[in-house]
């Protein structure tokens, strides 16, 4: 309960406090949202995408 109530406290009792409670988890959770899709396709995709095949279309002897 103390935990609630400190919480409550400190992030949602003002409502200046409470908004930029609401934008920044929208940013961690859009962040997290994208690096999760992200991971997801490339694990759906491993081996068909360019950064997984390009070693094999790459000159070595480049300079």
């Amino acid at each position: 309960m103390s935990l609630t109530k400190s919480a409550y406290n400190l992030l949602f009792r003002r409502t200046s406090s409470f908004a930029i409670t609401i934008m920044v988890g929208a940013v961690f959770f859009e962040r997290f949202f994208d690096q999760g899709g992200d991971f997801v396709f490339d694990s759906m995709n491993r081996g068909k995408l360019w950064k997984h095949i390009k070693h094999n279309y790459e000159n070595k002897d480049e300079e």
